[in-house]
């Protein structure tokens, strides 16, 4: 059985995550803390970063953007990558507003300050990093529900990539609780079609020992 390499709060990890399991691809999910830089892992991806799939055949693609384009090549029967030259530039837009912006301003603020500092022992969570990701999460839950006012899924009418990678982000940062769904009920309701998805539910399946979820996480209703 092909194998993927991932770790719980790798957005990029949960990213390829839904999109296998929305292709219908079986996989063994291993668990890899980048950080331990073990040496079997840099074998196989010397950036030592996840995901990394290893193919049944021992093909082994790594980075979350070959992998995407991979995936959608090799597995064609479920497009998530958009029907034209139009809609695949705007689901490229829309991942990159996610795995580089959203990423930049928000995920990496939260998962720096409460888990990486819980995992590695670094000390309490700095409380104004903690607020800017807040302020900024508020812009970015706003253009959600602008882009979701004007058609059914973030890049268009067609579920894709661009709303794996929105999810993938924000289900991290909601594992926390920070998302303030009260104020942005147009967002919530894309998030709960979401989580609705088989493919989601893997994902909130997730729970880390001692760092248990928000109480709403895994609730498809919220």
């Amino acid at each position: 059985m092909r194998q993927l390499y991932h770790y719980w709060f790798s957005p990029l990890s949960r990213k390829i995550r839904i999109a296998m399991l929305e292709k219908s691809l079986e996989f063994e999910p291993i668990i890899e803390l980048p950080w331990l830089a073990r040496h079997e892992f840099a074998v196989m991806n010397p950036a030592l970063s996840v995901p990394v799939l290893v193919e049944e055949d021992g093909s082994i693609i790594s980075g979350a953007y070959a992998l995407l384009e991979y995936l959608e090549e090799s597995y064609p029967s479920v497009p998530l990558m958009g029907k034209d030259a139009k809609s695949r530039a705007e689901v490229r837009r829309m991942c990159d507003w996610f795995d580089v912006k959203f990423d930049q301003e928000v995920t990496r603020l939260f998962i720096g300050e409460k888990i990486m500092k819980h995992f590695l022992k670094r000390g309490t969570p700095n409380s104004e990093v903690i607020r800017a990701g807040m302020h900024n999460i508020k812009h970015h839950l706003s253009y959600i529900e602008y882009l979701t006012d004007r058609h059914s899924w973030l890049a268009g009418e067609e579920f894709s990539y661009a709303d794996i990678s929105a999810a993938a982000h924000i289900s991290c940062i909601d594992y926390l609780g920070d998302v303030p769904w009260d104020k942005y009920e147009r967002a919530k309701e894309w998030y709960a079609r979401l989580k609705s998805r088989p493919s989601m539910r893997d994902i909130l399946k997730d729970s880390i020992l001692g760092l248990a979820p928000a109480a709403h996480y895994k609730n498809l209703d919220f």
